[in-house]
């Protein structure tokens, strides 16, 4: 698929900003040498979550980043692994992320919830993040959007990827799109066996208000990306008061559904949209990741 239906932005800049991970921990993807591997190849870091979609509230978010980064030639073309972990004679597995939150450094550890203040960090190898954005994952494309000032790190072969985001649109990401909204949606309700871990939103407002924000913002941003190829951020008015007075508490819940459910079905229709194409540029990914992956172990 060499054409598009898509409007292209002006060309991504390149940004050496800093690339240093907080250290390894217990923790089956965040061994000493998946962090090296994940700083030594980063092509991309960014921040995502609540305070680059503009819909935080201060002293109540953590920050989250995501980012890409290629191997090094032995764990493409051999067998190499990482530890599974900072332990001793932890097993070892297949490289596919660093991931790390600082909250764990506190007492209760592993199980610690990330809080106001709070890095949560998740750095991914090319390949496993652009089999995640084929598929449409509506999280793992962020990165291609966000705009410079909350961009930390970004080199060429990252930069080409963003100038290239639109070839991720598909009638797949349309999918997954939906099945995310209808996540948050359940979980803010604690429907279908889903469950919330923020039980004081419940309490207050009767529904878990974060998770009804973000099901709403999927949809608005479901539907810009399955028509534009893009997604604005942070989310553009009149959207992001309307999130954020949902995230406040202040819409009622019967208001809410009534939102979800034609966020839902805006989502939904554009899925059999004649102008989507049915399949991700599967060519063209093939290729950015076979040439970058090259000069990386070359350079």
């Amino acid at each position: 698929m060499s054409d598009t239906p898509f409007a292209q932005g002006p060309p991504a800049r390149m940004i050496d900003g800093p690339r240093d991970l907080p250290a390894g921990y217990e923790h089956p993807h965040a061994s000493e040498e998946a962090r090296e591997v994940a700083e030594h190849g980063m092509v991309l870091r960014v921040q995502v979550g609540s305070g680059l979609h503009g819909t935080g509230i201060a002293g109540q978010d953590d920050r989250d980043e995501l980012g890409i980064c290629l191997e090094p030639a032995r764990f493409v073309t051999g067998i190499a692994t990482v530890p599974s972990g900072t332990g001793e004679g932890r097993p070892r597995i297949a490289f596919e992320q660093y991931q790390r939150h600082t909250a764990w450094d506190r007492p209760s550890g592993l199980g610690t919830r990330s809080g106001a203040g709070d890095l949560d960090v998740v750095i991914y190898a090319a390949r496993k993040w652009a089999r995640l954005a084929l598929a449409g994952n509506p999280t793992v494309l962020l990165p291609l959007f966000v705009p410079d000032e909350e961009v930390m790190y970004r080199n060429g072969a990252g930069a080409e990827l963003v100038d290239n985001a639109h070839r991720f649109a598909s009638r797949l990401a349309a999918q997954r799109f939906l099945g995310y909204l209808r996540s948050q949606r359940d979980a803010m309700t604690g429907e279908s066996g889903a469950h919330t871990n923020r039980p004081e939103l419940v309490a207050l407002h009767g529904y878990d208000t974060k998770y009804a924000m973000h099901a709403l913002r999927l949809g608005v941003q479901g539907v810009e990306f399955l028509t534009t190829g893009r997604i604005t951020l942070p989310v553009p008015e009149p959207h992001r008061s309307r999130l954020l007075a949902v995230r406040r508490g202040e819409v009622p819940l019967e208001d809410v559904l009534l939102a979800v459910r034609d966020a839902e079905a805006a989502v939904e229709a554009l899925g059999d949209s004649p102008g989507l194409p049915p399949e991700p540029d599967r060519a063209w990914v093939d290729d950015w990741l076979h040439r970058r992956h090259l000069e990386f172990w070359q350079g």
